[in-house]
C-alpha cells in the first residue's frame, strides 16, 4: 500500500512550484498525494517568510497538526522553505514535534532523508546547492497537469533591499539553463498546460549564457510564443532595475503574452527608495511605464508597496499616494512594514502604529477604488478567459482574463482548457461574473 503525504504550502508562486516538484520526487519513494490530513505518513509543511509574523504562524500549524494526531501515529513532520532556512536547528530546538528542517535549496535531498529517516534521529538540511537542486529537478519529469503552471526559471536575489529576507533564505541570483527550461516547458504542454507563468525572485533578471549567446527572459518569451498550444504567457516577480528595452518590446511583438505588469515599487518617495536600497527611482519607473504603455496602450499595472517604512514623512507618503494615483494600479498588494530578523531594516525606529494604520487605509482606498473602477469598465463587455477549472461542489467554472481578473460563470466543465468570450453582468472588487457568450469565440 502507498504511503500517504500532504504538502500544505504558504506564500509565493514559487513555494507552489515547489511543491509540486517535491511531489514529484516523493513519488520515487511510493508516497501518493493526499487531500486527507487524517491518515498521513508524512506532512509537509512549505513556509513563507515575507509576510507578517511567518515564523509563528509555522509553530501554530504544527500545533494544529500534534493536536490531530493525539491519539494516531504521528507521521513524518517535515518543515521547508523560508523559514525553515531562516530558523534552521532554533526550529528543532524549541519544537519537537517537527522532524526534518529543509531549505528551498536543498529540495533534492528529500527523499534521501525521507528514506532514511530514523524517528528520534531529527534533522536539519538548509545549504544552499542551488545547481545540484535543479540538476536533480532536470531529471524528474514536472508532472504537473494544470491549465495554468508556473515554471521557476531563476531564484535568489543580489539586489539586498534593506527590509527583505529573500537573499538569506534563497541565495543569490541563479538562472536556470535554457534548453532544460524549454523542455519543461515542453512537458507541461504535453500534461495539458495552455498558460504558463515564468517565476523567479528577480523574473526578469534571468540571464543564462552558453557560449557566445546570452539568454534573457525575452529569448523565452519569444520560444514559448511559437508554441500553437499554449495560449498565455505571464512572468513574476519583476525589479524595475531589470525591466530592459528587449524584454519591454516583447509587448509589442507578441501575441501571448499577456498585457498586465506586476512591476513592484514599494515607495513613491525616492529618499525612501534610497533607505530600502531598492537601486531605482520614482523617475525610472515612470520611464518605464511610459514606455510600456506606448509600445501597447492595453497594459495594465499592479505594485506592492511598503507603508510606513522607517523614516518614511507624511510628505513621503504623499509621495506615493501621488503615484497611485498618476498609474491607477488595478490590482497592488500593500503592507505596513514589517521587520524581518537579519535584515537591514530590522534595527530601525517603527513609525507609530497608528499613523501607519491610517497611512495604510489611505493608500488602499485609493487602490481599492481604482481596481474596481477597472473591473466595472468590464461590466456588459466582453472579456476573453481561459478557463481553468470547476469551482468544488457549484456548477460554475472558473478562470482569469488578461488582466488576471477572476472570472465567474455557469457552463460545462468541457470548457476546461479552453479561451471563451464572457460577456460580463456585474462585478466586486475582486471578481467579475458573467455568462458565456453564445458564440463561444475567442475574445478579441
Amino acid at each position: 500500500m502507498k504511503k500517504k503525504i500532504f504538502i500544505k504550502t504558504l506564500g509565493c508562486q514559487m513555494n507552489i512550484y515547489d511543491s509540486n516538484r517535491i511531489y514529484d520526487s516523493v513519488q520515487r519513494l511510493g508516497f501518493e498525494k493526499s487531500e486527507d490530513q487524517n491518515n498521513l505518513d508524512c506532512y509537509i509543511l512549505n513556509t513563507c517568510h515575507i509576510r507578517d509574523k511567518a515564523k509563528e504562524k509555522v509553530y501554530h500549524e504544527i500545533g494544529r497538526v500534534k493536536k490531530l494526531y493525539r491519539e494516531k501515529n504521528k507521521p513524518i513532520v517535515v518543515v521547508a522553505g523560508c523559514v525553515a532556512q531562516a530558523e534552521n536547528l532554533e526550529m528543532l530546538k524549541r519544537e519537537p514535534y517537527i522532524d526534518i528542517v529543509i531549505g528551498p535549496q536543498s529540495y533534492h535531498k528529500i527523499n534521501d532523508k525521507l528514506k532514511n529517516f530514523i524517528k528520534g534521529d531529527r534533522v536539519e538540511e538548509t545549504e544552499f546547492d542551488t545547481v545540484t537542486k535543479f540538476n536533480y529537478f532536470d531529471n524528474i519529469k514536472n508532472k504537473n497537469n494544470k491549465v495554468s503552471s508556473y515554471l521557476t526559471i531563476q531564484e535568489g536575489c543580489d539586489k539586498f533591499c534593506s527590509f527583505c529576507v529573500v537573499p538569506y533564505t534563497r541565495g543569490p541570483e541563479y538562472s536556470r539553463p535554457f534548453k532544460k527550461i524549454i523542455s519543461e516547458v515542453e512537458s507541461l504542454i504535453k500534461n495539458g498546460t495552455k498558460e504558463i507563468i515564468l517565476l523567479g525572485q528577480n523574473v526578469n533578471a534571468y540571464s543564462f549564457k552558453e557560449k557566445l549567446k546570452e539568454y534573457r527572459i525575452s529569448d523565452l518569451i519569444n520560444k514559448l510564443e511559437s508554441y500553437s498550444e499554449l495560449k498565455r504567457i505571464r512572468y513574476t516577480t519583476s525589479h524595475p532595475r531589470d525591466m530592459t528595452d528587449d524584454l519591454i518590446e516583447c509587448y509589442s511583438t507578441s501575441k501571448k503574452l499577456m498585457p498586465f505588469v506586476h512591476l513592484p515599487i514599494q515607495s513613491g518617495s525616492n529618499k525612501i527608495l534610497k533607505l530600502m536600497n531598492r537601486k531605482h527611482t520614482v523617475e525610472k519607473y515612470i520611464e518605464i511605464y511610459e514606455k510600456l504603455i506606448k509600445i501597447n496602450p492595453k497594459i495594465e499595472f499592479s505594485s506592492d508597496f511598503i507603508i510606513a517604512y522607517p523614516g518614511e514623512t507624511k510628505n513621503d507618503f504623499n509621495e506615493t499616494l501621488n503615484l497611485v494615483k498618476k498609474i491607477k494600479f488595478i490590482n497592488s498588494f500593500s503592507f505596513i512594514f514589517s521587520p524581518r530578523p537579519g535584515t537591514k531594516a530590522s534595527s530601525l525606529d517603527q513609525i507609530n502604529k497608528e499613523i501607519a494604520k491610517e497611512r495604510l487605509l489611505k493608500i488602499q482606498e485609493y487602490l481599492f477604488k481604482f481596481q474596481l473602477r477597472k473591473n466595472e469598465s468590464f461590466i456588459n463587455n466582453l472579456t476573453d478567459v481561459l478557463v481553468e477549472n470547476k469551482l468544488v461542489g457549484q456548477k460554475k467554472l472558473f478562470g482569469r482574463n488578461q488582466y488576471m481578473n477572476s472570472v465567474i460563470f455557469e457552463g460545462n466543465k468541457n470548457f476546461i482548457g479552453k479561451n471563451l468570450n464572457i460577456k460580463i453582468e456585474h462585478v466586486n472588487q475582486n471578481s467579475l461574473f458573467g455568462k458565456i457568450e453564445k458564440n463561444n469565440m475567442r475574445a478579441a
